[in-house]
């Protein structure tokens, strides 16, 4: 029966507990595991960085994964509603966290549109990044693919690789600096267009459509990365790189920068802190166990971290040889080792043209995973405060257009000569980490505090019929904030202003300017709780109860929720005739 115009569409559940796996999989596992993480495991001494990682796991990672996603199967609300009814004092967070997935969903599909950029001409008889005889090559440009290259370090100093030169000339055309705007590239345009419209139609229906398209942007680069594994590893030079990369420096322990940006790889590859696990967890039905299911994801995540470094390094060793120079000269972090040293590579191997299609299809759809789960958590957010409005039909698939669009006219600045400049500003300030260690301090508080952590540990043993580790609750309440805290704290003492490259210093005004865009984030938490305590009744005392005072109608609700799911599972059973 077809709806009528106007009716008020029901919230929905996933369709089974494979596709919420799959979804939180593809927030949480992205570009980020498989190329920063090893990145930053070589940086800060190898092996010994592990030791850090693993601290922040337990003491933040793992706690405020089962917090957020208990959050949103325990309310059934969005990243912004669900504080209406735990603490509206903080409901600050929730709009902090939307407003930094606005921000990435405005420069993370970016990379997408390079990387379909370079899947384009992989399908050429010969890879454009393995010649110098191209347009845009210049006279200092070398091919270290060619068999019969010999370079002395003289020549390295003064020369640039045909991989780095395409990337820089031909992808980026990029200019002198911030100031120098240039043209649109008309080319990089159009990739963003078709990948916008990837996106749209893998979210437009809501969960159900992204329930099912989970199914294959999930899955697909797993197998790709075991493919890329088994080869890396079967490379000459191979061993040299895994040696770099677990090779421990317990020294690099006592330097708190190595501790900083073990935590904030934490807060980003748990996609902590923004409400995308609380949203995704708001469609699980009343009496999953979301216990098992946060140990499970956590555990998936790391070890996709770990495996993705083998692979990296394995290929980047494989480099070094080939070139003669060692491992910390051709790797990079960022977008400059998937597309300068992974192209470098397959340009070195057999069949490079099927070697760069497998990784450039990886690429893509490990971002348009964690691109269209944004999007859905936004919508979801944004649709629980308005649900009135936005879920009468068609409502939702106009909403989605809009915004889509807002992101897209946002990003055509980074698609010009000097958008590399704005990309990384936004990388850098907008979506830090220091904005989602903040956000973090504050949502353990007054979760553990306010809310109260022997509340939420209730509220998940009546969810799930199993008691958790006591730990979680002393996590809640001191480690992880305390952990959040001290970090995000160094994180500003040690700040270091960005610059591209190495060479590149940006202009005050865009310093000014990525300070505006992560304090209009932060701010937003503080700056709601004094609005809320400024516009409410009564002394300040009976504001300040009544603002942080949960639903009292939520625990009751959840007793009822879960005893009704018992019933039902306890029918279905008798019904089978298996009790």
């Amino acid at each position: 029966m077809s709806k009528s115009k106007g009716q008020i569409e029901e919230r929905g559940y996933w369709g089974s507990k494979t596709e919420f796996i799959l979804a939180v999989a593809g927030i949480v596992i992205g570009l980020g595991n498989v190329w920063r993480f090893p990145y930053l495991c070589y940086k800060n001494g190898g092996g010994a960085f592990l030791i850090p990682y693993l601290v922040f796991v337990f003491t933040c990672g793992v706690p405020l994964f089962l917090l957020e996603t208990a959050m949103g199967q325990y309310t059934q609300e969005g990243g912004i509603t669900c504080w209406r009814h735990l603490c509206p004092l903080a409901e600050g967070i929730g709009y902090a966290g939307q407003l930094i997935i606005v921000y990435s969903s405005m420069y993370y599909i970016i990379i997408l549109a390079w990387a379909f950029f370079y899947l384009v001409f992989s399908f050429s008889s010969q890879l454009p990044w393995d010649s110098c005889d191209n347009t845009w090559n210049t006279d200092g440009c070398v091919n270290l693919a060619a068999n019969n290259l010999t370079l002395n370090k003289t020549m390295l100093i003064n020369s640039a690789s045909s991989v780095t030169e395409f990337w820089r000339n031909r992808v980026l055309v990029l200019s002198d600096g911030i100031e120098h705007v240039g043209k649109i590239n008309w080319e990089i345009l159009l990739c963003l267009i078709a990948v916008w419209i990837i996106c749209y139609f893998c979210v437009w229906k809501g969960v159900k459509s992204t329930g099912k398209v989970v199914y294959f942007t999930a899955t697909f680069p797993y197998v790709m990365l075991l493919v890329l594994l088994i080869r890396g590893l079967t490379l000459p030079g191979a061993l040299q790189g895994i040696s770099f990369y677990l090779y421990p420096e317990p020294a690099r322990l006592s330097d708190p920068q190595v501790w900083m940006e073990a935590g904030a790889q934490i807060f980003f590859s748990y996609a902590l802190g923004t409400g995308c696990l609380t949203v995704l967890g708001s469609y699980n039905k009343h009496n999953n166990n979301c216990y098992r299911d946060s140990l499970w994801l956590c555990l998936l995540n790391s070890s996709t971290s770990v495996v993705a470094g083998f692979a990296v390094f394995s290929v980047l060793g494989f480099m070094a040889q080939k070139q003669g120079v060692p491992i910390d000269e051709v790797a990079e972090s960022g977008p400059g080792l998937a597309f300068i040293a992974y192209p470098q590579a397959v340009a070195m191997m057999p069949f490079p043209q099927l070697w760069a299609v497998c990784f450039f299809v990886m690429i893509i759809l490990l971002g348009l995973d964690t691109q269209f789960v944004a999007m859905e958590v936004f919508m979801t957010s944004v649709t629980d405060l308005y649900p009135t409005v936005l879920r009468k039909t068609g409502r939702r698939e106009i909403f989605l257009l809009l915004f889509c669009l807002f992101c897209f006219l946002s990003q055509l600045v980074m698609v010009t000569e000097g958008g590399m400049y704005v990309f990384q500003l936004f990388d850098y300030y907008a979506c830090s980490g220091a904005c989602l260690l903040f956000l973090c301090v504050f949502e353990s508080l007054a979760m553990g505090w306010i809310f109260g952590a022997e509340r939420i540990f209730n509220v998940i043993e009546h969810m799930t019929n199993s008691r958790p580790n006591y730990m979680f609750m002393l996590c809640w309440k001191y480690l992880t904030p305390l952990v959040s805290l001290v970090t995000f704290v160094c994180s500003l003492v040690k700040y270091k202003p960005l610059t591209f490259n190495r060479w590149y210093v940006y202009p005050d005004w865009a310093y000014a300017l990525g300070w505006l865009l992560a304090l209009s984030s932060i701010i937003l938490v503080p700056g709601w709780a004094l609005g809320r305590l400024f516009v409410e009744k009564g002394s300040l005392k009976q504001r300040w109860r009544h603002l942080c005072r949960p639903d009292i109608n939520l625990l009751s609700t959840c007793k009822q929720q879960t005893e009704k799911a018992y019933t039902a599972e306890m029918e279905d059973l008798v019904k089978n005739n298996i009790i």
